[in-house]
């Protein structure tokens, strides 16, 4: 009895057990570790002196701060710049925007959405308004490329994806370092910072998405993921899709058979709305607090904005803003001089075409190698066309964007036809992989209403606004079958790796411009003191 009664002495301690464990966790997720490293040393390396410094745009940190001071209004003597800030004046108990010289009664606001200040709001505890908010985008920026790997691996669990350790793992730093990614991860400032960051919170939302695996924690993860980027909001179509019609074929006829009795089905939409309820009940009433209104979420008060002219004609959407955003969504090209010899980028944006050439697999599956180089064929086509039909004058008080000849988006429309007719194809193929109708219906969702939204995203070296999508474009190209082993995919990834070390490399965005400004100006002053 007392021999069963002894306790071993050789148990292990807690240290000896956290040990343990933590080696069994390096074990089971070496490759998404050592991606993460990969990524993280490469994208610290190429943001450079920036990932020592705070950025010129950390309206995140501002906001953590002023809630870490009990206020959700920022305190204008703090504010680094009057850059995309949104100002509210009370006339009369009316919210108004700020005109003129602001007055020691209106209120600052970020009116971007927030979720990024609320991952920051433990380190802006340390380091208050100092955060550096470029390397913490680096560190984010990994993470993502790390869990777009984990995504990539469950679909080859549940979905059977044709694909290797090494293709997922490829696939994942393509994103990191072959799409407009490469460039935004590295800079900071809340416009790519909040593209990096919906990346990330787009995979942790896949993840438990497929298969309606994980309704709550779905949930929760695409409310974070439209906190931090508004069209994100489309995306919750992958996972309606997923409850309501999830087997392949007869998609219209499963969902005849959900509206008409869902049963089971409402209580797993039931449990991912409970997921999301919290943070959007809380953002709703965040908006009525600070603009007024349920759904407003400020963009129509920014201060002093090139931006005010065309919210206040237009509105944030209209179909006015279509031809600008496909401008620099898909014809915009790099800038060529001849004396000097030079190549550059138009702070407009750069052609998806070129800076997402991976675009040709997205659409058809590998055994079709012969439409995909058709495709590429229609994208340089296309690519030629622009830069010999030159841009019209545009008018009076418009942007110089959009503005192209009839012949021009006649040939533009046909490139869309054709991959639109290859998709198509490839849908109502008997071989068409489960998940390829909700992920190209999602992509769909998530990519129209934002080209007709007041903002291409200048300046930028490519199309930014596409990061929101890119994650779903990259897994069309597992659920194709696509090698990185053949040549057509391995010369698209060298392609796309090339155009986007010229955007991370040669993009001078915000942050250089202000720095720059400083510097002249400290030049100036520095003259007249002698």
């Amino acid at each position: 009895m007392s021999q069963q009664l002894a306790a071993p002495t050789n148990a292990p301690g807690p240290q000896a057990a956290l040990g343990s464990a933590v080696r069994l966790w390096l074990q089971a997720y070496r490759v998404e570790v050592t991606l993460f490293a990969v990524a993280f040393f490469v994208l610290a390396a190429f943001s450079a002196q920036r990932f020592w410094r705070q950025s010129a745009a950390p309206h995140f940190v501002y906001q953590s701060k002023a809630w870490l001071e009990g206020r959700s209004d920022i305190d204008p003597e703090v504010l680094p710049n009057l850059e995309d800030w949104a100002c509210v004046r009370d006339l009369g108990g009316k919210k108004v925007r700020c005109e003129g010289q602001p007055l020691a009664t209106d209120r600052w606001y970020s009116s971007f959405p927030w979720f990024p200040a609320v991952v920051m709001l433990p380190f802006v505890v340390v380091n208050g308004y100092q955060f550096n908010d470029t390397s913490f985008g680096v560190i984010v920026g990994a993470l993502a490329v790390a869990l777009f790997f984990s995504l990539l691996r469950v679909l080859k669990n549940t979905e059977g994806t044709q694909t290797t350790v090494m293709d997922d793992a490829l696939t994942s730093l393509l994103l990191g370092f072959g799409t407009l990614f490469f460039y935004a991860a590295i800079r900071g400032e809340l416009w790519f910072s909040a593209e990096v960051m919906g990346v990330g919170l787009t995979a942790l939302y896949l993840l438990n998405a497929v298969g309606a695996r994980r309704p709550v924690l779905a949930g929760v993860f695409w409310s974070m993921a439209v906190m931090t980027r508004t069209p994100l909001f489309f995306t919750g179509l992958f996972f309606f899709l997923e409850v309501a019609a999830p087997e392949r074929g007869a998609r219209v006829a499963q969902l005849k058979a959900f509206f008409g009795k869902p049963g089971e089905k409402l209580k797993v939409l039931g449990r991912f709305v409970m997921g999301a309820a919290p943070l959007g009940v809380l953002a709703a009433g965040y908006n009525l607090t600070r603009f007024g209104s349920l759904t407003e979420f400020g963009h129509r008060f920014f201060f002093n904005n090139r931006v005010n002219r065309d919210i206040d004609t237009f509105g944030l959407f209209n179909l006015h803003y279509l031809t600008r955003n496909l401008d620099a969504a898909f014809l915009k090209l790099p800038l060529i001089g001849k004396n000097p010899v030079m190549l550059g980028y138009d702070a407009w944006g750069l052609s998806l075409f070129i800076t997402l050439p991976l675009l040709a697999l997205c659409f058809v599956p590998a055994a079709q190698q012969k439409r995909a180089l058709q495709l590429v064929g229609a994208f340089v086509g296309l690519l030629i066309a622009s830069a010999m039909f030159a841009p019209l004058p545009p008018p009076a008080g418009e942007p110089p964007i959009g503005w192209r000849p009839v012949a021009l988006w006649l040939l533009f429309a046909l490139v869309l036809a054709f991959i639109a007719w290859s998709a198509w194809q490839w849908v109502t193929s008997k071989d068409a992989p489960r998940l390829l109708v909700p992920t190209l219906l999602t992509l769909l969702a998530c990519t129209l209403p934002g080209l007709a939204y007041q903002n291409t995203g200048y300046a930028q070296f490519g199309f930014r606004f596409s990061l929101d999508y890119t994650p779903y474009l990259l897994l069309l190209i597992p659920l194709a079958g696509w090698s990185w082993k053949k040549p057509l995919p391995l010369t698209l990834a060298l392609l796309a790796i090339v155009v986007n070390f010229w955007g991370a490399v040669g993009f001078s965005g915000y942050t250089e411009g202000e720095r720059l400004r400083e510097e002249r100006e400290r030049a100036r002053i520095q003259q007249q003191g002698r």
